[in-house]
């Protein structure tokens, strides 16, 4: 099993460690920086008129968001050697700011913080780039990677997936002419095996409907392609968590097969001289 962290991983750490310099920044403006006796007193004092409430709540984020954050540390190598204490943690000693002879300065520590944050970017570009060949579009069918390429570009992949999936429906309805029905229903009653009704044309594969690869296409069309809306389409619009590029990279590419399918599929019309007997679309 792989040690190195995963993409997934590295962006939560690079959230945390964000989160943790700016409550870190926050709590700073409630003090005065110390302009005398650096080195014995503290680095910074409480300003008067602070609302005691406010502070300790304050106080409170920058202690939880460094229990956070410090994880970042070991993995990025971000220390400090400083005389007389060897080598320190900038994330777990941002406290001794507060008390006599504090072991750092302010800045020290919101610097570490933009050297942490920079070696987790490089990080997780290479994690992504061992995770999953880079997705271009020679790579994707041109309408979906078309409609995902501005999100993914800017790792927003659930959302890209979500645009992608969009064009996906959006492509259906161009070719059957079709905008009277829901998404997942529009895709069951396409690729129906009922015959065409005025109204409702169906999408076959290419050749002979009594060819097994034809009929196995047919039949399977009917079931992937609902279920890729229910499965990647609504799930990519409703949850509210982000994708790492792996799963998302997955559900990009089974899109881009349907698009190929669909576009591949021949579209039969009912006959208006000769209209069939209306049935219901299961």
């Amino acid at each position: 099993m792989s040690s190195k962290p995963t993409p997934s991983y590295l962006r939560e750490l690079i959230k945390a460690v964000t989160e943790f310099d700016e409550a870190f920044r926050d709590f700073l403006r409630l003090h005065e920086p110390n302009t005398f006796a650096r080195g014995l007193m503290p680095a910074v004092f409480r300003r008067d008129g602070v609302d005691d409430l406010a502070y300790e709540r304050l106080q409170r984020q920058v202690e939880v968001a460094s229990g956070r954050a410090t994880p970042a540390v070991g993995l990025t190598g971000t220390r400090y050697e400083v005389a007389g204490f060897g080598v320190v943690d900038p994330i777990a000693a941002w406290a001794t700011i507060l008390g006599p002879k504090p072991v750092l300065d302010p800045e020290n520590i919101t610097s570490a913080c933009g050297q942490m944050i920079g070696r987790l970017e490089v990080l997780l570009l290479e994690a992504e780039a061992e995770a999953v060949p880079a997705v271009s579009a020679e790579t994707m069918h041109p309408l979906v990677w078309g409609a995902a390429r501005s999100m993914w570009r800017d790792s927003y992949y659930r959302q890209a997936v979500a645009g992608a999936a969009e064009a996906l429906v959006g492509q259906l309805k161009a070719r059957t002419g079709r905008n009277n029905i829901a998404e997942t229903a529009l895709w069951q009653e396409t690729f129906s095996e009922k015959p065409a009704q005025p109204g409702k044309p169906r999408l076959r594969w290419p050749g002979d409907p009594e060819d097994r690869t034809v009929r196995s296409m047919n039949e399977g069309l009917r079931q992937i392609t609902a279920g890729t809306q229910m499965t990647i389409r609504n799930v990519a619009a409703h949850e509210t968590k982000q994708w790492d590029l792996v799963e998302a990279s997955e559900r990009l590419a089974v899109l881009s097969l349907i698009a190929r399918w669909v576009e591949t599929c021949v579209l039969e019309e009912a006959d208006l001289d000769h209209e069939s007997e209306d049935v219901t679309d299961r």
